[in-house]
């Protein structure tokens, strides 16, 4: 309910969805509710007139969001920008498939999709047929990452199935393009975290489906060499860090985040106190953009290197990264220790510098 509040705002600034219902009568009821990723929460109830005629207004959200026209279990999905004023014709029967929705352009667009998926539904259509479809919409999507009709796409559901499956390949990188998108430009919107969690949890799960056998990615035994540049351009070589310096802290992190000052802050604590004894900090950083990591990056003493591919990057599938910051403590060219808390890093560096 919390993140319902936040989408909705406090004035008095309304959105309305009319319309007429053919066959209703005046004892038909209809619900307005409103997603909040996936759970749906009442917005609001309004009986339909003898004339099959409804009306019906609610607060309207301070970012675009999802909402459905239900009538008994069938419903009528469309997304509200802000002050939207929707019609919505239909008939009681076939209430959710033959109807005509009209008044924004992002709600007729999702209008669209979800009468082209009826095409699909009860494993109609071929394979063919929807691949194609859904490379159309894929299109759509990259034209927009950070519109609300592209949230709305990657988590439609067709029979019970994700119509953007986080364990396809193809899909998966659709569903990350929407996510940074989010990430870079809806920073603060309540379903931001949810798609950055979708994303990292379909490439956990991708990676344990494919990973050959003898692969460990969770626990990363063997060092798997990084090669980015720093601040001045010049590439590192995180093996060839490790062979030159007794121990290596690999952090994974974002400078954007509110916990980075902090860590950064304990991190100089440790460098500070076990440089001088063979220890030095390689740091990665997976910003969106690099304009955080520059201005932090200038004024660091040990390496602190960008991956322009952010969460998409090779490394933090390799090093299974589903959380910031995550810290690998390397000793003799070998990774000893995985370090999630950063509570127990300083003590966790203290075993290996005896």
């Amino acid at each position: 309910m919390i993140a319902i509040a936040a989408l909705t705002a406090c004035n008095g600034n309304k959105f309305q969805v009319d319309g007429t219902i053919d066959g209703a009568t005046d004892s038909t009821v209809v619900v307005l509710e409103q997603s909040s990723n996936g759970e749906w929460y009442t917005v609001d109830t309004v009986k339909v007139d003898k004339n099959g005629k409804y009306s019906v207004s609610a607060p309207a959200p301070e970012v675009p969001s999802i909402y459905q026209l239900r009538y008994g279990n069938q419903s009528i999905c469309f997304p509200v920008d802000s002050l939207d004023h929707l019609t919505i014709n239909t008939k009681l029967s076939g209430f959710a498939t033959d109807y005509t929705l009209a008044g924004s352009e992002h709600a007729e667009q999702v209008m669209k999709i979800d009468k082209e998926a009826m095409k699909f539904a009860n494993g109609k259509g071929t394979d063919a047929e929807l691949q194609a479809w859904k490379d159309q919409l894929s299109r759509q999507i990259v034209a927009d990452p950070s519109g609300i009709v592209a949230y709305y796409t990657i988590n439609k559901y067709i029979g019970g199935k994700p119509l953007f499956d986080p364990l396809n390949d193809n899909d998966l990188r659709i569903i990350g393009a929407v996510a940074n998108a989010f990430n870079s430009f809806r920073p603060d919107d309540p379903r931001t975290d949810y798609l950055v969690n979708l994303l990292l949890d379909g490439q956990r799960r991708r990676r344990a489906m494919t990973a050959p056998t003898d692969t460990v990615y969770a626990d990363v035994t063997s060092l798997i060499d990084i090669k980015l540049q720093d601040y001045h351009g010049k590439e590192y070589s995180l093996a060839k860090v490790a062979e030159e310096n007794r121990v290596v802290l690999l952090d994974f992190t974002a400078y954007q985040t509110e916990i980075s000052p902090q860590l950064n802050k304990l991190l100089n604590d440790i460098y500070q106190s076990y440089h001088s004894r063979g220890l030095t900090i390689y740091q990665v950083s997976v910003d969106q953009d690099n304009v955080a990591w520059r201005q932090a990056a200038k004024n660091l003493p040990w390496i602190t290197v960008f991956d322009p591919r952010s969460i998409n990057s090779q490394y933090v599938g390799y090093y299974n990264v589903t959380g910031i910051p995550t810290t690998f403590i390397i000793r003799n060219g070998e990774i000893v220790e995985r370090v999630e808390d950063a509570a127990m890093l300083k003590s966790a560096v203290a075993k290996y510098m005896k």
